[in-house]
C-alpha cells in the first residue's frame, strides 16, 4: 500500500529539526574568513547553508519543469534544505490506491500527516505537492523519509490495465531528472518500491509495476537528457 490510502504517518515522526550539515558554523566562517582561509565570494555563496538559515524560495516553483504545483499540507512534511541537511539518495515509487482527486485531496488534508512529492496521473502528467528540498512523510520510516524523493502513481496495485503507457513515459521522464539534479545513481538499489522501505507495512507498486520497463525508460530519459 502507500502513503496515501495506508497507515502513512511517519513511523519517525520528527519532534523537532535535527541539524546534521555537512558545512561550516557561522563561529567557524566567521573565524576562517578572519584568518583569510575562506574567500570572500565562497562566504557569499554559503550564506543560507548554516543552521536556521533555509535556501532561497520562490512560491509555487516546481523542481521538475512541467510539473503543475499544489502544495501539500505543512503537517504532512518536514521543511529542510536538502541536500545539505541530508543527502537526496533514493527515488520511491507508490501506488496512490485511490484516484487523482483524492489523492491530492489527502495529501492537503492536515490530519492525514502523509504526503510524496509528485503525483503521476495515468496520462503521465505530473504534479508537485512538495518541493525536493523538503522531506515528505512518504516512506513509513524517518531515515529514508529524509534521503529520499516520493512519487506517487494514480491506480491501484492490483488492476494493471492501470499503469499507461504515458504513466511510464512521464513518471521515468520524472525519474531520470531527480536522479541527474541529485547524482542518484539509475539503478534498482537507489530507484525503490515502497514495500522495499525497511519496517514498512506496504506492498506498492505491487507485482503488475514493470520494473524492467520502468527502468529501461529511466535510463533512456536520463541519457536523451545529456
Amino acid at each position: 500500500m502507500n502513503a496515501t490510502t495506508g497507515s502513512g504517518k511517519d513511523k519517525g515522526k520528527d519532534g523537532g529539526r535535527r541539524v546534521r550539515r555537512r558545512t561550516l558554523l557561522i563561529g567557524g566562517l566567521a573565524t576562517a574568513a578572519g584568518a583569510g582561509l575562506v574567500a570572500r565570494e565562497d562566504l557569499s555563496r554559503a550564506w543560507w547553508r548554516v543552521p536556521g538559515v533555509e535556501k532561497p524560495r520562490v512560491e509555487g516553483a516546481v523542481d521538475y519543469p512541467g510539473a503543475r504545483w499544489t502544495a501539500a499540507s505543512e503537517a504532512n512534511y518536514r521543511r529542510a534544505d536538502r541536500p545539505d541537511d541530508y543527502p537526496v539518495e533514493l527515488v520511491v515509487v507508490h501506488i496512490t490506491q485511490c484516484e487523482y482527486r483524492t489523492a491530492v485531496k489527502v495529501f492537503k488534508d492536515p490530519g492525514h500527516q502523509a504526503a510524496a512529492h509528485y503525483i503521476v496521473d495515468r496520462d503521465g502528467h505530473v504534479t508537485q505537492m512538495i518541493r525536493e528540498l523538503d522531506v515528505a512523510y512518504h516512506a513509513g520510516n524517518r531515515d529514508y523519509n529524509e534521503r529520499s524523493v516520493g512519487i506517487e502513481h494514480v491506480g491501484f496495485v492490483d488492476r494493471p490495465q492501470d499503469f499507461t503507457a504515458a504513466m511510464y513515459e512521464g513518471s521515468a521522464r520524472l525519474t531520470a531528472g531527480i536522479c541527474e539534479r541529485h547524482g542518484i545513481p539509475v539503478d534498482r538499489k537507489h530507484v525503490i518500491g515502497h514495500h522495499e522501505v525497511p519496517g514498512a507495512d506496504h506492498t506498492d507498486p505491487g507485482p503488475h509495476w514493470d520494473w524492467d520497463r520502468y527502468m529501461k525508460l529511466v535510463r533512456g530519459a536520463l541519457k536523451n537528457r545529456a
